[in-house]
């Protein structure tokens, strides 16, 4: 039996064979596409050629691509695990031809490496070819059938729909028919009793998609209409893990030998055997499935956070916690001990995941602590929601569900299955339309209306960067488009030639201004990267595009934020010289203002060490190096000049090497022509922004001056304060001595007063039947209030209810204490004081025996007081 390991090497050399030029999978987070946020098929990096922005390095590609889906046909993440044949993270195994072979080469590749390279049986596949859509004026694709014709039967070939053998990149860009190849992998017995034909895209789990030729002909345009393109590309995309399934002659891509030992590392952490239980089957494939997911983001660079791709892996990683937590008895972190497995696995594939192993299993582990912590936080508030309702209620609100999950992040199946647990259930129906609302309004914001792009220059297709050598240049527009967002509207700019940097790497984009020949200037406010093209941004568009144009650069935020990237490879540098070689950059921000720098490194960096980073920059800026800047400089020469690769960035065969002494990175961003130029460097800030991940931010040059003289004056306004005593920190040192012991003085008073005022209360207790009563309501401090609230409930035995009513400066408190038969009898002190806390207008609430209100009528504190002794 072949290996997945086999697998993948027979695909690659198979296509070597055949003139591909084999390239390395990109990385699977993406981070200089405002389209993207990770790569989701192979296409991906190919991008830019695929739309006319870039001339290829060559006409054959293949390769094996990380990618993750969540969204799109079949990958909603809620439905990964529940099924045996897909994933959130999987690897597409293609091969490429731009502008080269078309779809004769295409089919013959494909049927030949299967049924030859590999020797699938060729009576278990089939192929669709898109049926026509008449609608939009296009037939069947006949050219794709009569190729397929010379390979296998016409009852194996099937017409496919529009949504399924018709493939777009988006709403608008290259398309064009595709064909599918499918497998039956059923037993004979049950291929006898039902033609595999049938089953063909119809969900059943064992008659699947593996190979999808897309045939990219077309551009769609803004108003739907397609033109051909002028160069045809062949894209086609192979799912390994069905490939492995289908060649392994197992029924789930979970019993190939890409997933089994991870099963099986489950099984002995949960005690739970693969197999026997339903649920506990998904949660074993969830965790599977998701662990690889995320231990490549994090080795890609992206962390869980709360906002875009990083929300995404925090997701995902939090499904797998709960399935965990629910079905496998994980209610300790367990995903990050399966990373050795993982790493046994896939790491000679992918090295990038073993040689940052420590930084992932750190980043998981706190996950997993902090979403645990969640899950207990988030119990407690569902246990308060339940007992809030009515004895007879067996429906939870779907508003009440929803702030479970939105604000606290508690997962909607697992309040579900507690409901079940107690015969109640979920108001859905309230719950989906709360969902839906917030997806509208994240939809509305993140909306853009783009037109068409106007083509003023059909002869050059790339615009060149000039910025290395010049800030002005004279140019003109290769093309146009208006952009609307629920902001603004805007134009979007390509330039022939270009000084101006593009957003990229961290470091911001330039700004300037386009000159017409009248001298009419156009602000360009920000220069962004899409598709790997330098699109200006200007508020107005030339009257007449046509003309040229002088392209200027803005000389002074260029060279601040120019000496900021420099700066921050001397960081870099100093920072392994003082920590240890252990710190990589794991993300970076360099603007005219400042610079901020992500590393890996596993402590606080102490003041020491922040002096002694900020001692080597500043000798390294007062030496004045001059910049060694070598452009196309082969990959791996780079690397033997001591340039460090960064995992998590895509590099091509040649690179941009920018040195300064002993510092030397692969770079594309633009730098000062020598050290001196930054003029002074100055951390301002060292913090944690995750496990194993730590930020500085810092500033150099005008903004480090400023940074300097604000920390002098206020220096001189503290010792101002202390009347310029001759040592200030003595004198400090004796301010916060005093102020301990009249804190402490303070304290012991308020616990008199409140002691005194408990004993006068229960000293005047009543009784209403067997249930002693005890009432304040005095003018007192929050904290007087909370200290006699204590007393009160310490010295009350049998059955009781107390109420303490504080007021102070227009405010005031009222808190309602209920003995435990109480509460056994239907009382709850939460409902109490959600009942009387508009008497005192405000709000508040607690657990059934204790509760607390805040409000700004104080007036009302009697009224509320009398009406809850009324209910006793």
């Amino acid at each position: 039996m072949m290996t997945a390991h086999d697998i993948r090497q027979a695909f690659l050399d198979f296509f070597e064979e055949h003139g591909h030029r084999i390239v390395p999978s990109a990385p699977m987070v993406i981070k200089d596409d405002p389209t993207l946020m990770f790569t989701n098929a192979g296409m991906n990096q190919f991008k830019d050629i695929i739309l006319g922005n870039k001339e290829p390095q060559y006409r054959r590609a293949a390769d094996s691509q990380k990618c993750l889906r969540v969204s799109g046909k079949h990958n909603d993440l809620e439905e990964v695990g529940r099924d045996t044949y897909h994933h959130t993270m999987f690897e597409m195994l293609g091969n490429w031809s731009f502008g080269d072979y078309f779809k004769r080469e295409a089919i013959k590749y494909a049927w030949t490496f299967l049924t030859e390279r590999l020797q699938l049986p060729k009576d278990r596949l089939y192929v669709t070819v898109f049926g026509g859509s008449p609608e939009e004026g296009l037939s069947r694709d006949d050219e794709a059938a009569s190729y397929w014709l010379q390979y296998t039967t016409e009852d194996r070939i099937i017409d496919g729909s529009r949504k399924d053998n018709f493939w777009e990149m988006g709403d608008t860009g290259p398309c064009g028919p595709c064909s599918e190849i499918h497998i039956d992998l059923r037993s004979e017995e049950e291929r006898q009793a039902v033609c595999g034909r049938d089953l063909v895209n119809k969900d059943h789990p064992l008659v699947i998609e593996i190979w999808n030729l897309v045939f990219m002909q077309y551009d769609r345009k803004v108003d739907g209409h397609l033109e051909p393109l002028p160069h045809k590309v062949i894209d086609t995309g192979m799912g390994f893990e069905r490939l492995c399934m289908a060649m392994q002659g197992k029924k789930s891509n979970y019993d190939t030998d890409l997933f089994t030992p991870l099963i099986r590392a489950i099984e002995t952490l949960s005690g739970e055997q693969y197999g026997q239980n339903e649920q506990v089957d998904i949660a074993m494939r969830v965790v599977a499935d998701h662990i690889r997911t995320i231990a490549f983001a994090i080795a890609d660079g992206q962390l869980p956070s709360n906002a875009k791709a990083g929300y995404v892996i925090r997701r995902i990683l939090r499904r797998a916690v709960r399935y965990a937590y629910t079905f496998l008895h994980a209610d300790e972190p367990m995903l990050y001990t399966l990373l050795p497995t993982l790493n046994e696995v896939m790491g000679e594939a992918y090295p990038e995941i073993v040689a940052q192993r420590e930084l992932i299993a750190s980043v998981i582990k706190e996950e997993e602590e902090s979403f645990l912590r969640t899950l207990a936080q988030g119990l407690k508030l569902l246990e308060s929601k339940i007992q809030e309702l009515p004895q007879d209620a067996k429906v939870l609100s779907g508003a009440d569900a929803f702030v479970l999950y939105d604000t606290y992040g508690f997962p909607l199946d697992l309040t579900e299955l507690i409901l079940s647990e107690r015969g109640m259930t979920l108001d859905q129906v309230a719950f989906d339309k709360l969902m839906q609302e917030q997806k509208s309004r994240a939809r509305q914001a993140a909306a853009i209306d783009a037109a068409d792009w106007e083509v003023l220059d059909e002869e050059t297709t790339e615009s060149t960067f000039v910025g290395y050598e010049t800030l002005q240049i004279e140019t003109h527009i290769l093309r146009y488009r208006k952009v609307a967002d629920k902001k603004r509207s805007y134009y979007q700019v390509v330039l022939a030639e270009t000084p101006f940097y593009a957003e990229m790497g961290g470091q911001i984009g330039d700004k300037g201004v386009l000159i017409a020949q009248d001298g009419t200037e156009y602000p360009i406010i920000d220069t962004k990267r899409e598709n790997n093209l330098p699109v200006h941004i200007l508020s107005t568009l030339p009257a007449n595009p046509k003309q040229p144009f002088i392209a200027r650069v803005g000389d002074e935020l260029r060279h601040l934020t120019e000496a900021n990237h420099t700066a921050t490879h001397l960081m870099h540098h100093a920072l392994r010289a003082v920590l240890g070689t252990h710190v990589e950059q794991k993300g970076s921000l360099v603007s005219a203002d400042l610079l901020r720098f992500d590393f890996s490194h596993f402590k606080k960096v102490t003041p020491e060490e922040i002096a002694e980073v900020e001692r080597l920059v500043n000798a390294e800026i007062r030496a004045d190096r001059p910049r060694d800047e070598q452009r196309n400089v082969p990959i791996a020469k780079a690397k033997e000049m001591g340039a460090m690769a960064l995992f998590g960035e895509k590099y091509g065969d040649e690179v941009r090497v920018i040195k300064y002494g002993d510092s030397v990175e692969l770079c594309g961003g633009t730098h000062v022509a020598s050290t001196g130029q930054i003029g002074f460097f100055k951390i301002i800030s060292e913090g944690s922004i995750a496990a194993g991940i730590r930020r500085i931010e810092a500033v150099t040059g005008p903004k480090a001056e400023e940074y300097v003289h604000h920390l002098e004056e206020q220096l001189q306004l503290f010792n101002e304060r202390l009347n310029n005593v001759p040592d200030p920190l003595k004198a400090l040192d004796r301010l916060i001595a005093e102020g301990a012991e009249q804190r402490k003085a303070i304290e012991q008073y308020t616990k008199a007063q409140a002691e005194q005022i408990a004993l006068q209360a229960l000293a005047d207790q009543t009784k209403r039947g067997e249930t002693t009563i005890v009432t304040v309501n005095k003018p007192m401090s929050s904290d007087v209030a909370k200290d006699v609230a204590g007393t009160i409930r310490e010295r009350l035995q049998g059955s009781y209810l107390a109420l303490i009513g504080a007021a102070e400066e227009g405010k005031c408190t009222l808190t309602v204490i209920l003995s435990p038969d109480l509460v056994d009898k239907g009382l709850n002190a939460s409902k109490l004081i959600k009942e009387v806390a508009s008497l005192i207008k405000g709000g508040g609430g607690g657990q059934p025996h204790f509760a607390t209100a805040g409000g700004r009528n104080p007036e009302g504190l009697q009224a509320a007081i009398d009406h809850i002794v009324s209910l006793i």
